[in-house]
Protein backbone atom coordinates (compact mmCIF):
# COMPACT_ATOMS: atom_id res chain seq x y z
CA UNK A 1 0.00 0.00 0.00
CA UNK A 2 2.82 2.64 0.91
CA UNK A 3 4.61 1.65 -2.64
CA UNK A 4 0.98 2.25 -4.71
CA UNK A 5 1.50 5.91 -2.36
CA UNK A 6 4.70 7.01 -3.48
CA UNK A 7 3.45 5.85 -7.17
CA UNK A 8 0.50 7.86 -7.13
CA UNK A 9 2.22 10.67 -4.92
CA UNK A 10 4.99 10.42 -7.62
CA UNK A 11 3.04 10.78 -10.76
CA UNK A 12 0.65 13.89 -9.45
CA UNK A 13 4.19 15.51 -8.54
CA UNK A 14 5.52 15.22 -12.53
CA UNK A 15 1.75 16.12 -13.60
CA UNK A 16 2.14 19.12 -11.54
CA UNK A 17 5.58 19.72 -12.63
CA UNK A 18 4.39 19.89 -15.93
CA UNK A 19 1.60 22.20 -15.74
CA UNK A 20 3.83 24.42 -14.32
CA UNK A 21 6.23 24.23 -16.40
CA UNK A 22 3.44 24.79 -19.42
CA UNK A 23 2.00 27.52 -17.92
CA UNK A 24 5.75 29.28 -17.77
CA UNK A 25 6.27 28.61 -21.68
CA UNK A 26 4.61 31.18 -24.21
CA UNK A 27 1.44 30.25 -25.25
CA UNK A 28 2.93 31.18 -28.83
CA UNK A 29 5.63 29.87 -31.24
CA UNK A 30 7.26 30.12 -33.97
CA UNK A 31 9.41 27.62 -35.99
CA UNK A 32 10.83 27.28 -39.26
CA UNK A 33 12.38 24.10 -41.45
CA UNK A 34 13.67 23.85 -45.32
CA UNK A 35 14.32 21.50 -47.64
CA UNK A 36 15.94 21.35 -51.01
CA UNK A 37 14.01 19.51 -53.51
CA UNK A 38 15.19 18.34 -56.79
CA UNK A 39 12.19 19.14 -58.71
CA UNK A 40 11.14 22.30 -60.39
CA UNK A 41 9.32 25.65 -58.10
CA UNK A 42 6.10 24.73 -60.22
CA UNK A 43 5.89 20.91 -59.70
CA UNK A 44 6.99 21.19 -55.84
CA UNK A 45 3.61 24.05 -56.05
CA UNK A 46 1.32 21.48 -57.78
CA UNK A 47 2.00 18.97 -55.10
CA UNK A 48 1.74 21.08 -51.83
CA UNK A 49 -1.33 22.83 -53.47
CA UNK A 50 -3.26 19.72 -54.30
CA UNK A 51 -5.61 19.06 -51.40
CA UNK A 52 -7.15 16.34 -52.30
CA UNK A 53 -4.04 14.40 -52.99
CA UNK A 54 -2.81 15.11 -49.34
CA UNK A 55 -3.81 11.78 -48.28
CA UNK A 56 -1.82 10.19 -51.07
CA UNK A 57 1.31 11.40 -50.07
CA UNK A 58 1.40 12.50 -46.21
CA UNK A 59 1.21 9.42 -43.94
CA UNK A 60 -0.58 11.98 -40.68
CA UNK A 61 -3.66 12.82 -42.93
CA UNK A 62 -5.90 9.51 -43.60
CA UNK A 63 -8.40 11.36 -45.90
CA UNK A 64 -9.35 15.32 -46.78
CA UNK A 65 -12.65 16.45 -47.12
CA UNK A 66 -13.03 19.79 -49.57
CA UNK A 67 -15.50 22.12 -47.73
CA UNK A 68 -15.43 25.11 -50.50
CA UNK A 69 -15.64 25.48 -54.26
CA UNK A 70 -13.77 28.01 -56.38
CA UNK A 71 -13.55 30.74 -56.39
CA UNK A 72 -13.98 30.78 -53.03
CA UNK A 73 -10.38 30.05 -51.01
CA UNK A 74 -9.55 26.48 -50.28
CA UNK A 75 -11.14 25.42 -47.42
CA UNK A 76 -10.54 21.37 -46.08
CA UNK A 77 -10.80 19.41 -43.19
CA UNK A 78 -7.73 16.87 -42.84
CA UNK A 79 -8.61 13.27 -41.28
CA UNK A 80 -5.86 11.79 -39.52
CA UNK A 81 -4.95 11.54 -35.55
CA UNK A 82 -7.90 14.16 -35.21
CA UNK A 83 -9.85 16.56 -38.34
CA UNK A 84 -8.63 19.61 -38.49
CA UNK A 85 -10.33 22.50 -40.62
CA UNK A 86 -7.61 24.81 -42.68
CA UNK A 87 -8.10 27.22 -44.84
CA UNK A 88 -6.10 29.06 -47.41
CA UNK A 89 -5.96 33.01 -46.33
CA UNK A 90 -2.78 33.85 -48.62
CA UNK A 91 -1.37 33.06 -52.09
CA UNK A 92 1.06 33.83 -54.63
CA UNK A 93 1.65 31.35 -56.66
CA UNK A 94 3.97 29.26 -57.64
CA UNK A 95 6.16 31.47 -54.70
CA UNK A 96 3.81 31.58 -51.36
CA UNK A 97 1.33 30.30 -49.69
CA UNK A 98 -0.36 30.63 -45.89
CA UNK A 99 -2.90 28.54 -44.68
CA UNK A 100 -4.07 28.42 -40.82
CA UNK A 101 -6.02 26.23 -38.70
CA UNK A 102 -10.10 27.29 -38.92
CA UNK A 103 -11.40 25.72 -36.21
CA UNK A 104 -11.25 27.46 -32.64
CA UNK A 105 -12.40 24.40 -30.55
CA UNK A 106 -9.22 22.66 -30.91
CA UNK A 107 -6.21 22.73 -27.63
CA UNK A 108 -4.16 24.71 -30.67
CA UNK A 109 -4.24 27.13 -33.32
CA UNK A 110 -1.83 28.40 -35.80
CA UNK A 111 -0.77 27.97 -39.28
CA UNK A 112 1.89 27.54 -41.77
CA UNK A 113 4.10 29.89 -44.55
CA UNK A 114 5.06 28.05 -47.35
CA UNK A 115 7.89 29.62 -49.79
CA UNK A 116 8.86 28.19 -52.60
CA UNK A 117 12.67 29.25 -54.40
CA UNK A 118 14.84 28.25 -57.56
CA UNK A 119 17.45 27.01 -55.59
CA UNK A 120 20.95 27.12 -56.81
CA UNK A 121 22.45 25.20 -59.60
CA UNK A 122 18.37 23.71 -60.15
CA UNK A 123 15.52 22.88 -57.83
CA UNK A 124 13.53 24.31 -55.67
CA UNK A 125 14.44 25.34 -51.65
CA UNK A 126 10.89 25.04 -49.69
CA UNK A 127 10.93 27.35 -46.60
CA UNK A 128 7.95 26.21 -43.80
CA UNK A 129 7.62 28.56 -41.04
CA UNK A 130 4.91 27.40 -38.37
CA UNK A 131 3.42 29.98 -36.05
CA UNK A 132 1.64 28.22 -33.75
CA UNK A 133 -0.11 28.38 -30.37
CA UNK A 134 -0.79 25.88 -27.80
CA UNK A 135 -3.46 27.02 -25.61
CA UNK A 136 -3.47 24.06 -22.81
CA UNK A 137 -0.14 23.94 -20.91
CA UNK A 138 0.69 20.26 -20.93
CA UNK A 139 0.09 20.57 -24.42
CA UNK A 140 2.66 23.05 -24.40
CA UNK A 141 5.11 21.30 -22.64
CA UNK A 142 4.52 18.16 -24.86
CA UNK A 143 5.11 20.19 -27.93
CA UNK A 144 8.15 21.94 -26.65
CA UNK A 145 9.76 19.39 -24.49
CA UNK A 146 9.04 16.30 -25.64
CA UNK A 147 7.33 16.32 -30.01
CA UNK A 148 9.24 19.27 -30.46
CA UNK A 149 7.70 22.39 -32.63
CA UNK A 150 9.95 21.01 -35.76
CA UNK A 151 8.79 17.55 -35.83
CA UNK A 152 5.52 18.09 -38.25
CA UNK A 153 7.59 20.28 -40.00
CA UNK A 154 10.28 17.70 -40.61
CA UNK A 155 7.64 15.16 -41.30
CA UNK A 156 6.06 17.21 -44.24
CA UNK A 157 9.04 17.97 -45.97
CA UNK A 158 10.23 14.35 -45.67
CA UNK A 159 7.06 13.57 -47.27
CA UNK A 160 7.13 15.45 -49.51
CA UNK A 161 10.53 14.39 -50.65
CA UNK A 162 9.29 10.43 -51.07
CA UNK A 163 6.37 12.15 -53.17
CA UNK A 164 8.76 13.67 -55.23
CA UNK A 165 10.86 10.52 -55.38
CA UNK A 166 13.86 11.65 -53.30
CA UNK A 167 14.90 11.44 -49.75
CA UNK A 168 15.50 14.90 -48.28
CA UNK A 169 16.96 16.21 -44.55
CA UNK A 170 15.43 19.19 -43.63
CA UNK A 171 17.39 21.86 -41.98
CA UNK A 172 16.62 25.08 -39.89
CA UNK A 173 14.69 27.62 -41.83
CA UNK A 174 14.41 31.18 -42.27
CA UNK A 175 11.46 32.65 -40.49
CA UNK A 176 8.81 33.82 -42.96
CA UNK A 177 6.78 37.34 -42.25
CA UNK A 178 4.32 36.96 -39.34
CA UNK A 179 1.03 36.18 -41.80
CA UNK A 180 -2.07 38.68 -41.13
CA UNK A 181 -4.77 36.15 -39.74
CA UNK A 182 -1.77 35.76 -36.71
CA UNK A 183 -1.53 40.00 -36.12
CA UNK A 184 -5.46 39.64 -35.66
CA UNK A 185 -6.06 36.47 -34.30
CA UNK A 186 -7.01 36.22 -30.36
CA UNK A 187 -5.41 34.31 -27.52
CA UNK A 188 -6.24 32.36 -25.49
CA UNK A 189 -5.58 30.54 -22.32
Amino acid sequence: MRWALIVVAGLAALVLVCVVAGLLLPQSHVAARSARYRASPATVWAVITDVSAFSSWRPDVKKVELMSTPPAPPRWREIGERPITFEQVEVDPPNRMVVHIADASLPFGGGWSYELAPADGGGTTLNVTEHGEVYNPIFRFVSRFIIGHTASLDGYLRALGTKLGEQVTPIPGTPARQPKWAVSSPSRN
